[in-house]
């Protein structure tokens, strides 16, 4: 990407921004952050998150916000662009001590505008669930107190990093650590006076799933092993059949989550990986960490199609953007125009369920030549945003162009990026290798469109129905099945219904003994290519937008939220959907 400028103007936090959409502007009166607005000293203390919920009220306005700072939790009134943010009037407010909360998630199918259920997790590895509408503290799990009235924690004492609802459940939720282990528990179950133990339900390449083993029905249901070191991260696919994981060990790990099997893996050019997330149909998968890259993995052939570098330092969170992910049927004849040619974005909740639903039918038996644009997004502790554009000349190489063509730089890097220790291509880590993915040749050296190792034109859409793993399905308490049918849409949910998913079945993983590998023989392989055999994105725009780094991003329906660790939640419109602002 060109330099904008001298160092001064490199330095400038930038307040708009535009894209070919039009203009994002962020809104100052739609700011939120501790009450006293005073910046946050951020040292020594957890990532700033922010959760968002939509309680259905008769209002009009049922957006709620919650967002964590330092030992304090806050729950706000979300106004978006429409009105001024009122710091002065929290729903609730939570100072702790001891302990910080790290992360938290509504439960969207619950939520009413009299009740909500809120998770959070803490770094002193306890999970509390909350309603901050009665402002009530529900239950707490992974916290025992004894008859001294110390509080022991008899599941996991590490660091809580990541915890969200099973999607379609009202009492299942799902808990990561920096133990690396993750543990699935039901808000209607106990976690015991003593602490669990466990039995071997399944085993494979780096993880081992266990069930809790007790005469009586408790907490935890499950207890994963996941990889060495942290788990950073995980997310559900929009359609909840599959878990995208990811390690210090800097190894991306799929899993069919009811069967307990292992899709695939990837592993990251150097360092741990810190962030995952699905696109809305739950064809490819966007990690981001430590080798300051974002990296696009294709979930239908389980390997690695293209790579984003535009960061300075570690990337924190990466997200697509449902709402500019374009989908363009085009006369079948017609493969030119100019780039002026592209149809105008309309942001709205209709216009991205059916996004999702063209997106379902890509590969379906229809000839007519689909145009197709993922857009994603990043942010880093180089406090810079970045948008992405993953177009067809990336996903389908092979294919003539349609004539809605974007602005997506690729080319043929040879050198690993700045600051990503170029040298260690990565830390220690099993090699996983996936019969007929062989090591890709390098691409051409030119500029022009990447050309892929493995086609997409075979591959399948159907959903794997198949039976669940004997061993779980003999826990009836999991009710893994009885997840309730997500046919209704809440406003700010973000991981929307895809319609269908390809799988691979396990037998087809060639799952090698777990024995320690030498990095350098990772590099060149499908698990990490090498920077030349892949295309290298680069950034549709890359700005700096906060002082300090930055932890949240956000795409809603009218706009863009985004946060820093000094604890402040900024608001960017939408092109078209800034509105006058009388105080």
């Amino acid at each position: 990407m060109a330099a904008e400028g001298g160092g001064k103007e490199m330095n400038e936090i930038k307040t708009q921004f535009t894209t070919r959409e039009g203009l994002y502007k962020l809104l100052s009166h739609s700011e939120y952050s501790r009450p006293n607005r005073v910046p946050f000293n951020s040292q020594g203390s957890n990532p700033v998150r922010v959760s968002f919920v939509n309680v259905n009220d008769q209002s009009g306005n049922g957006d709620r916000l919650c967002f964590n700072v330092g030992r304090e939790l806050y729950f706000y009134i979300y106004k978006g662009v429409r009105k001024a943010a009122d710091l002065s009037k929290p729903i609730d407010k939570r100072i702790y001590k001891g302990t910080q909360p790290t992360c938290h998630d509504f439960n969207h199918l619950t939520a009413t505008a009299e009740s909500v259920s809120l998770l959070v997790g803490f770094s002193a590895g306890q999970v509390q669930l909350i309603d901050p509408i009665k402002k009530e503290t529900s239950k707490l799990f992974n916290e025992e107190v004894s008859r001294s009235l110390n509080t022991v924690r008899l599941i996991d004492k590490s660091r809580v990093t990541c915890v969200k609802w099973v999607p379609g459940s009202e009492s299942l939720f799902l808990v990561a650590h920096s133990s690396g282990n993750m543990y699935l528990y039901n808000v209607e179950h106990t976690c015991g006076t003593t602490a669990p133990h466990y039995q071997l339900l399944k085993q494979g390449e780096s993880f081992a799933v266990h069930t809790c083993k007790s005469k009586s029905t408790r907490n935890p249901l499950l207890k994963w092993t996941v990889g060495e070191g942290a788990l950073n991260e995980f997310a559900f696919s929009p359609d909840g059949k599959y878990l995208a994981c990811v390690s210090q060990d800097g190894f991306l790990r799929v899993f069919n989550f009811d069967s307990v099997e292992l899709h695939g893996t990837m592993k990251s050019y150097f360092g741990g990986l810190l962030c995952v997330c699905w696109s809305p149909d739950g064809k490819y998968i966007v990690t981001g960490g430590e080798d300051d890259l974002v990296t696009v993995w294709s979930f239908v052939d389980c390997r690695v199609i293209a790579r984003g570098h535009g960061h300075k330092s570690w990337v924190s969170v990466v997200a697509f953007d449902p709402y500019t992910t374009s989908v363009e049927e085009s006369d079948p004849m017609e493969f030119s125009g100019s780039d002026e040619d592209f149809q105008d974005l309309h942001f709205g909740r209709d216009r991205a369920n059916s996004t999702q639903s063209r997106l379902s039918k890509r590969n379906s038996t229809d000839s007519r030549p689909v145009s197709v644009t993922y857009r994603f997004g990043s942010v880093g502790q180089d406090t810079q945003l970045c948008l992405w554009d993953l177009t067809e000349d990336i996903l389908f190489p092979h294919q003539p162009l349609s004539r809605a063509r974007t602005h997506t730089n690729v080319m043929n890097a040879t050198s690993p990026p700045a600051g990503s220790g170029g040298a260690n291509p990565g830390s220690n880590g099993n090699s996983i290798t996936t019969p007929g993915n062989s090591v890709p040749p390098p691409l051409p050296r030119s500029n022009s469109l990447p050309h892929s190792a493995v086609s997409n034109a075979g591959s399948k859409s159907s959903v794997m129905d198949g039976a669940i793993a004997s061993g779980v399905s003999k826990f009836a308490t999991l009710s893994l099945h009885d997840r309730k049918e997500r046919h209704h849409e809440k406003d700010h949910k973000r991981n929307h219904s895809m319609g269908h998913i390809s799988s691979k079945s396990s037998d087809k993983l060639n799952l090698v003994t777990k024995t320690k590998t030498d990095p350098a023989k990772t590099l060149g392989t499908p698990l990490c290519p090498r920077m030349e055999d892949v295309p290298l994105l680069e950034p549709l725009i890359c700005k700096k937008i906060a002082h300090e780094r930055l932890t949240v991003l956000i795409f809603l329906e009218d706009c863009i939220v985004t946060a820093c660790q000094e604890g402040f939640i900024c608001t960017w419109a939408r092109p078209g959907k800034v509105v006058s602002f009388n105080p």
